[in-house]
């Protein structure tokens, strides 16, 4: 009964479209699942967002689940995660992507998952780091360790959605660093944000990560702005 009234004067409708959702359906709704922008790169070692790190830093493995174009249905969906608490969001699309990886049938190389941190100050803010659910997703999905206390962020700077892209770029440099142990020498460490651009914040997470020694680096976002 309480149920029904929860349903009845809050009802549950889809977070790319608005409409409501089917008794089965879960966050998406079915024509809008069939509809996202997959941009299939874990297919192809060379896709577009390894090639946004070629020659400034050694990874092993980079992808990006969707494409995110302005005004489009991505761009909905991550505003939703990242301003309006709907964590929810990150978890289905972790889940989502996790199944689709390991259709490739490779062995995990990964160690543990980490996620592109928030200044405490930030965190504060908002509540919670929207690269989290995503993250936790992906590692329960691989059956690896999920871990906030490695990587963390030195600096406070302001949200990136509304610089473009030079500015997005600058006073990246020395804002992250690493609290490590011997016990996380020679780790391959999956980093998780939620979308990528010009790759300078990743860039800069993995620079920081490079002073564990042999270290190994991956990247996986949940979309990549196209």
């Amino acid at each position: 009964m309480i149920n029904y009234l929860i349903n009845l004067f809050f009802p549950k409708v889809c977070s790319g479209c608005h409409s409501l959702l089917l008794q089965n359906e879960t966050v998406f709704c079915t024509g809008c699942r069939h509809e996202m922008p997959l941009t299939q790169y874990h297919l192809n070692p060379k896709n577009e967002a390894a090639k946004k790190f070629y020659g400034k830093i050694d990874i092993q493995f980079a992808s990006a689940f969707l494409y995110f174009n302005k005004k489009g249905m991505v761009q909905e969906l991550i505003h939703n995660l990242k301003y309006k608490g709907h964590q929810e969001i990150g978890t289905v699309l972790g889940n989502w992507y996790a199944e689709d990886l390991k259709e490739l049938q490779f062995e995990i190389p990964f160690d543990a998952v980490i996620p592109v941190p928030l200044h405490k100050r930030k965190f504060k803010e908002r509540g919670y780091n929207q690269a989290t659910t995503f993250g936790k997703a992906i590692a329960s999905g691989f059956e690896i360790p999920f871990t906030e206390n490695i990587l963390i962020r030195k600096l406070y700077t302001k949200t990136q959605s509304k610089k473009n892209l030079l500015g997005r770029s600058e006073n990246i440099e020395n804002i992250f660093d690493v609290k490590f142990s011997e016990s996380d020498y020679n780790k391959h460490f999956l980093i998780v944000d939620d979308v990528l651009t010009t790759g300078a914040t990743l860039e800069a997470c993995s620079k920081a990560l490079q002073k564990i020694p042999g270290v190994k680096i991956s990247i996986l976002c949940m979309a990549m702005a196209h």
